[in-house]
């Protein structure tokens, strides 16, 4: 569904992304970790059409979308949220989820009975009529997935969705994105969340320095030594490595 070629996105003399390439299939839930800095949400943000690449080629549904605006990737079913979640405060939930509802209708009507569709499915329907500045942590994290689910994607890219939840926020996260692919969307996501993304992706890439430096299922990603460097640097990647094989 989502191939990128090589892409590369440079601010001045940084290149935050250097000549990435990595692959969605139809149907699949796909994670993109790395350290912080590393280049994800410019990655992200390259793919979406925030940014304009300096290099390479991202292809969706087999179509080139390289370096269109975000308003047409987003009309031709890709979207993406925000790890700063930043809800339109003085709208309630409702209102708030019609805006994204508006993309593919005009009838107030219908855009209203999508969006308490929408709200049902990310556990918002006791929060329509609250004003979205009511909201905790937790249920902005939820609102902004309802926006971009209320466009109809068929692919969404998912920013950090579980950022600053505690331990049962994260659970129900997981079973909404779940729930999300389950009806049909297709799923990349960026995460920090180590137990999420073993539960939820199917293909691991990971991202240092603005390359790609592995691919792979979860299990394999978390014992792949070059990973482990990139996180926990060298030195502790070796004792760790060490201590594991003499266990």
């Amino acid at each position: 569904m989502l191939e990128v070629h090589d892409l590369t996105k440079r601010f001045g003399g940084l290149t935050a992304v250097d000549g990435a390439s990595l692959e969605v299939p139809q149907g699949a839930i796909v994670a993109l970790i790395g350290p912080n800095g590393a280049g994800k949400t410019t990655l992200f943000a390259t793919i979406a059409g925030f940014h304009k690449p300096d290099g390479g080629r991202v292809l969706f549904r087999g179509e080139d979308i390289t370096g269109l605006p975000p308003d047409r990737i987003c009309a031709r079913g890709m979207v993406r949220t925000f790890q700063n979640t930043q809800p339109f405060a003085k709208l309630s939930v409702l209102e708030n989820i019609m805006v994204g509802a508006w993309l593919r209708t005009d009838d107030r009507h219908a855009c209203q009975q999508r969006a308490t569709e929408i709200a049902r499915r990310v556990g918002l329907s006791d929060r329509l009529d609250d004003m979205a500045s009511e909201l905790t942590v937790a249920g902005c994290k939820r609102l902004e997935l309802a926006r971009a689910l209320a466009t109809e994607p068929r692919l969404l890219l998912l920013d950090e969705v579980m950022a600053g939840l505690n331990p049962t926020e994260i659970a129900g996260i997981v079973d909404v994105v779940r729930a999300i692919r389950a009806g049909g969307v297709t799923i990349l996501l960026i995460e920090h969340v180590m137990q999420a993304v073993m539960s939820l992706a199917e293909d691991v890439f990971v991202l240092n320095d603005g390359r790609i430096i592995a691919h792979g299922p979860p299990a394999a990603i978390a014992s792949d030594r070059g990973v482990m460097e990139a996180y926990l640097g060298r030195g502790a990647a070796e004792r760790l490595l060490g201590d594991t094989a003499h266990a």
